[in-house]
C-alpha cells in the first residue's frame, strides 16, 4: 500500500534524530513525527532557525517534545558533539539523515573535503557510525539515509573525489547522492553480517521546491512556476523518509520514493535503485575512504 503521513502509527515513547530539521523536508518530517507523539531531536546548524522551527511545530502541536541538537555536517568535530548529545538520550530509535546541500559553488568542509561529498556523505557516514552503538541498544532501531533521483546519473570520481582536478556542481551532487545509496546498502549488509538489530533503509523525496534549490541557475527560475504541478509538495516529499523510519513492513536495504510520474511526486512506496549503486567494489572502497577522511570507523566487517 502506498504510504502517506497519516498512515503512521502512534510514536509515543520513541526518539528520533532528524538532521536538517529546521526547514524544508526536514521540518516536515519533524512536524509529522511530533504530531504522532515522538520525541524529536532537531539536528540543525543555526540555533535561531532551529528554535523558530520548534516554535512553529509547537504552535501546531502544543506540548510537542522537541530538543535542539547543534549540528554542522561540514565539520566532523560538530558531528562528534551532536552524536554525544544524542547518545545521552534515554534511547534512540531512528536516525533520519536528511541534511544536505545541492549544487553550490565549489567550497570545502572544515576538514578540506569538497562540500557536497563532505556534507551529504561524509557527515552522514560519521554521524551514523558514531550513533550505531546507541541505536543498537533499541530493538527495531533504524538508520534512514536520504538519496536522490540524481544518484541515477551519479558516478564515483575516484580520480577527482575532492575536486582537485576540476569541479562541476551537478556532477559532484550526483556523486554525493550515489555515495548515500552505496553507503546505505553496504551499511545494511554489514549490520546483518554482524548480527546487529539495527537496519539501514534509504529514501528519496522526488522533486520538491525547497531551500535546497537556492543554487539553481538563474535562467531556470522563471520555469519553476510552470513546472510546479510536476513537483512534490514539501509535506509529501517527507513521506518516503517517514515510511523508511516508521513503516513496520520496511526492511533493511529497502529504498522508498514517490510513486507518481518518474518518481517525482506522489505517495511513497518502493523506489528504483540503479545498478551501479549495488557495486560492491565501489561500496567497499567508499567505506574505506570515508573512514580515512572522517577519522570515524563503524567497526563493521564486510559481509
Amino acid at each position: 500500500m502506498a504510504f502517506i503521513a497519516c498512515n503512521m502509527s502512534d510514536q509515543h515513547g520513541r526518539i528520533f534524530l532528524v538532521t536538517g530539521a529546521n526547514t524544508g523536508i526536514g521540518l516536515e518530517i519533524a512536524k509529522a513525527l511530533a504530531v504522532k507523539g515522538a520525541r524529536v531531536l532537531m539536528g540543525c546548524r543555526d540555533s535561531v532557525k532551529a528554535h523558530a522551527a520548534m516554535d512553529q511545530i509547537r504552535a501546531a502541536t502544543p506540548g510537542a517534545d522537541l530538543a535542539y541538537v547543534p549540528l554542522d555536517q561540514a565539520d566532523i568535530s560538530s558531528v562528534r558533539q551532536a552524536a554525544d548529545q544524542a547518545a545521552a538520550e534515554p534511547r534512540l530509535d531512528v536516525l533520519i539523515n536528511n541534511a544536505g546541500i545541492m549544487i553550490p559553488p565549489l567550497a570545502r568542509t572544515a576538514q578540506g573535503a569538497e562540500s557536497q561529498f563532505g556534507v551529504n556523505h561524509l557527515g552522514t557516514f560519521a554521524l551514523t557510525a558514531l550513533l550505531l552503538p546507541k541505536l543498537a541498544r533499541t530493538d527495531g532501531a533504524r538508520v534512514v539515509v536520504t538519496s536522490s533521483l540524481a544518484h541515477r546519473q551519479g558516478r564515483m570520481m575516484w580520480d577527482n573525489l575532492n575536486a582537485e582536478n576540476g569541479y562541476h556542481n551537478s556532477r559532484f551532487y550526483g556523486q554525493s547522492k550515489l555515495a548515500n545509496l552505496l553507503f546505505m546498502l553496504e551499511l545494511d549488509r554489514r549490520l546483518r553480517a554482524a548480527g546487529s538489530p539495527v537496519r539501514a533503509i534509504g529514501c528519496h523525496p522526488g522533486v520538491s521546491l525547497t531551500e535546497l534549490m537556492r543554487h539553481l541557475p538563474s535562467w531556470t527560475k522563471p520555469l519553476l512556476p510552470i513546472m510546479r504541478p510536476m513537483f512534490n509538495p514539501v509535506a509529501a516529499a517527507a513521506w518516503p523518509a517517514l515510511q523508511a523510519a516508521t513503516d513496520p513492513n520496511a526492511e533493511g536495504g529497502d529504498y522508498y520514493g514517490p510513486q507518481g510520474f518518474l518518481e517525482m511526486r506522489g505517495r511513497s512506496g518502493p523506489a528504483r535503485v540503479e545498478k551501479h549503486a549495488h557495486d560492491l567494489g565501489d561500496a567497499r572502497r567508499l567505506w574505506a575512504v570515508s573512514i580515512e577522511l572522517t577519522g570515524v570507523d563503524p567497526q563493521l566487517a564486510p559481509a
